[in-house]
């Protein structure tokens, strides 16, 4: 443990506080999710690249969300299985920070391509004859641009500011990863503004991208029920609830893991440690399946793919 006057080169990361003993019967669901998140978005990644027919804005979206959730579950579950099985609890001081930077944006990026989709499928079902014309390869390249940059503008700040700290009380962190308010407590300083300003950058990215996720599939909901065909209501209801229970999945387990830092001293912090790790995790498993396999081209495109001889 660090005297509070010195800045550390390097910290610890304790993995799961509480559950030590516990870390090896962990690890191994940790390793499924993420092998499982791997197979499964890399596999999207491969029928959506080797078939043209599925080179449309819904198609490029998933196939954009696959390759963020890869970058998000990589950029966390490898360190955490190397405490867990190795005892490689110390990561450097610069690569701490780039872990959290890493971690922060690829989750902002996951919002926006979350939103992005709920906006195609909005368009599809609400405007179907203006679809063409509004889902052009320019503004999903907007989107994307937007998405990317907002993440590094309102994330990088929050690096900035660590590093102007002048000592930490303690260079053991209480945690699996390198989490921004686990970080920020070790500061022998005042952190309020740092604080205050990962709250406005988790409630500008994922409560706004909420709200309008939440509005676009309400007007969803209400253009499909006022159809006079039962067949076509189920068939989108079975298609968006899906997608509702898991970008809820993601949203409910990082508003959590937000709070919990700052207002959740009776919450035990193995509990919160795990749940801040799921939600790195269970969401790129889960999406391949939910917006990939249940769609029925992916489906028809990835027995091709892989099991018969394509052109």
């Amino acid at each position: 443990m660090l005297n509070s006057t010195v800045y550390p080169t390097f910290f610890i990361l304790v993995g799961i506080p509480g559950l030590e003993n516990e870390h090896k019967l962990i690890s191994t669901y940790f390793c499924i999710f993420y092998i499982l998140a791997l197979l499964g978005n890399i596999t999207l990644l491969v029928v959506i690249s080797a078939s043209s027919r599925l080179h449309k804005p819904m198609f490029i979206f998933l196939s954009m969300l696959a390759s963020n959730d890869i970058l998000l579950s990589t950029s966390m579950a490898p360190k955490v299985l190397c405490i867990f099985w190795f005892n490689a609890r110390i990561i450097s001081f610069d690569a701490c920070l780039l872990q959290m930077f890493f971690i922060h944006a690829f989750t902002g990026i996951e919002s926006g391509l979350l939103l992005a989709m709920a906006f195609d499928r909005y368009i599809a079902i609400c405007q179907p004859l203006t679809y063409g014309s509004t889902m052009t390869n320019n503004l999903i390249g907007k989107f994307v641009i937007i998405f990317v940059v907002r993440a590094a503008v309102l994330v990088g700040p929050c690096l900035i500011m660590i590093k102007r700290f002048p000592a930490f009380k303690t260079n053991i962190i209480e945690h699996s990863y390198c989490e921004h308010m686990a970080v920020v407590k070790l500061a022998a300083a005042d952190i309020r503004i740092n604080s205050a300003y990962g709250l406005f950058v988790a409630f500008t990215v994922i409560g706004l991208d909420l709200l309008f996720i939440l509005i676009s599939y309400a007007m969803i909901f209400s253009a499909v029920f006022s159809l006079p065909s039962k067949d076509s209501r189920v068939r989108v209801f079975n298609t968006c609830a899906p997608h509702i229970c898991v970008f809820l999945t993601l949203y409910v387990l990082a508003i959590f893991s937000f709070l919990s830092h700052r207002y959740g001293k009776r919450i035990p912090p193995y509990i919160h440690i795990i749940l801040s790790d799921m939600y790195l995790l269970v969401p790129p498993m889960l999406n391949p399946l939910v917006y990939g396999m249940k769609t029925k081209q992916i489906r028809e495109y990835f027995w091709k793919v892989f099991f018969y001889k394509y052109r």
